[in-house]
């Protein structure tokens, strides 16, 4: 009802279930405020999971008692709280990202070199539809992004002509999906009742479909997802040791790079707020003590002997 993301669904449904679990097996109505901060506490405590993952199971035992049970909670001030690490992201060199590159090919260079040079996320760049690259403007729309926000990012001088090529063999596949009986896209919202036949028109699909028909748990329908997010995942570790690459290089890491060298290029942090889609600019000045030399933004004694 609340339009929520198949993943917060599940994420939702799996916290509420350890959290009576923890309980024995009491329904939620029977329990409250206390019971609640027992359980965030030992998770804390005990299992000594990360401030992110108190958090969401916060969130979703507030869901639960708010909008589901229709009880008001406290502030539950006696939870004792994850501590919030502060570190700085890994961001590899220029050399490092040009090898890291270089060792990938088709698809996967083309996604990684969208992640690094657009500084799109991962799940971003996968939900890409083909009616969202504008080759000719070398822009690309983000749609529905973290916090459900759309923004317009751009597209890498390099990467249109390899992607022009991909899309073709993509619109291939799309035609034979659909002479299969299996070529509607997933629309959001109502949309596949407004134009029940845009869903199967080129330009819905995904630019990056699966190699397989799967199952739809919103529609039921069979259809050709996007990949999945190991698919690149595994692709860019496999890369990295290839190369022998110490740093740990993950998908995110090159959207790190991305913002940190664009900052070291002379760009503001307002222009990367925008770029990086972040909600607060505080989230983007993380990345100015990484960008220069040492690490701290300032010269080593010893460099000017």
């Amino acid at each position: 009802m609340r339009h929520y993301s198949m993943r917060t669904e599940e994420a939702y449904v799996s916290w509420i279930k350890r959290f009576i679990l923890f309980h024995g097996k009491r329904h939620p109505l029977e329990m409250g405020e206390d019971e609640i901060t027992r359980f965030l506490s030992a998770l804390a405590v005990h299992e000594q999971v990360s401030a992110s993952t108190q958090n969401q199971a916060l969130c979703a035992l507030l869901f639960l008692y708010r909008h589901v049970l229709g009880q008001h909670l406290g502030w539950l001030d006696d939870v004792v709280r994850a501590k919030r690490p502060q570190r700085l992201p890994v961001v590899l060199t220029r050399p490092e990202v040009k090898a890291l590159l270089g060792a990938l090919d088709g698809a996967h260079w083309i996604m990684a070199s969208l992640v690094y040079g657009a500084g799109l996320r991962l799940l971003a760049c996968l939900r890409l539809r083909v009616q969202d690259m504008d080759v000719a403007s070398h822009r690309s729309l983000v749609r529905e992004g973290k916090g459900n926000k759309d923004r317009r990012t751009m597209l890498p001088a390099a990467v249109p002509a390899w992607l022009a090529a991909h899309l073709d063999r993509g619109r291939q596949r799309h035609q034979h999906d659909v002479a299969q009986g299996f070529g509607r896209a997933s629309v959001p919202d109502a949309r596949h009742r407004k134009s029940p036949h845009a869903t199967s028109e080129w330009g819905w699909p995904w630019v990056f479909p699966a190699s397989q028909i799967s199952l739809d748990p919103r529609s039921g329908e069979h259809r050709r997802h996007h990949r999945h997010e190991s698919v690149l995942q595994r692709a860019v570790k496999e890369a990295a040791r290839t190369i022998g690459l110490t740093q740990p290089a993950n998908c995110h890491t090159r959207r790190h790079s991305f913002a940190t060298h664009l900052l070291a290029d002379g760009s503001d942090s307002r222009t990367m707020q925008a770029r990086l889609g972040h909600r607060d600019v505080k989230t983007t000045m993380m990345y100015p003590p990484v960008r220069n030399r040492g690490g701290t933004g300032v010269y080593s004694p010893m460099d000017r002997l």
